[in-house]
């Protein structure tokens, strides 16, 4: 049987887990995207935009796009729109896809093992070009055709229209899945989504970078 460790606060309690997707369970690297984007060449921003301006743009572009607010279309022409030399749908896609990693056998032999113990969750920021991806990767490496083949619930920032750090998304995984807080824990690589889901009862862990989530758990008789 797998049990919590210790270092997991309440860990004799923890019924339901909640896990992050990129960087808690599949690989991230997000500099592997940033490089791709530097090779697109000069960018044409507004004669008035600063550095942190641009950056401020692209980051509530980002948002607009994990929240649904707009379709990949638009992120696509956006993007399109900021380059001298305007690349294709398919380089965007791409290049935006560039930090997502593999999923290592081992956490998927884990989270089976897991939902035999536990109710276990996914919640994850995320957009369709990605989800596209991940999932078309995650189908031909573990066969399940969706993430709720594996997981109770996969719950998806665009398709419900909030994200971390807010607090409604975990309030709006918790009512959703009946799920009481202090009996579930949040596992998450960001510091302050784990901070939000602590705000409301939820118990949580920042899983450090170099942390592997299989060394949350031990087997026991």
């Amino acid at each position: 049987m797998l049990r919590l460790t210790s270092v997991i606060p309440n860990h004799s309690a923890i019924k339901n887990i909640i896990f992050d997707f990129g960087g808690v369970i599949c690989g991230l690297d997000i500099s592997k995207t940033e490089q791709k984007f530097r090779e697109f060449g000069p960018s044409r921003p507004a004669a008035s935009d600063s550095a942190v301006s641009q950056s401020q743009r692209f980051q509530t572009l980002v948002e607009d796009l994990e929240t649904g607010a707009i379709s990949p279309e638009k992120f696509r022409q956006e993007i399109r729109d900021n380059y001298v030399i305007p690349p294709s749908d398919d380089t965007i896609d791409e290049t935006w896809n560039a930090m997502l990693l593999n999923i290592p056998e081992k956490r998927i032999r884990l989270l089976e093992n897991l939902r035999s113990h536990f109710r276990i969750f996914l919640l994850s920021n995320s957009n369709q070009i990605h989800y596209k991806k991940y999932l078309r990767d995650f189908q031909l490496q573990t066969g399940y055709s969706d993430f709720n083949d594996l997981f109770e619930k996969a719950y998806f920032s665009f398709q419900v229209g909030l994200k971390k750090p807010g607090k409604e998304i975990f309030e709006f995984v918790l009512s959703k899945s009946g799920l009481y807080p202090s009996e579930s824990i949040f596992i998450d690589d960001t510091p302050e989504n784990v901070e939000a889901a602590m705000s409301i009862g939820l118990n949580g862990f920042y899983l450090h970078t170099g942390t592997e989530i299989n060394d949350l758990f031990i087997e026991t008789n």
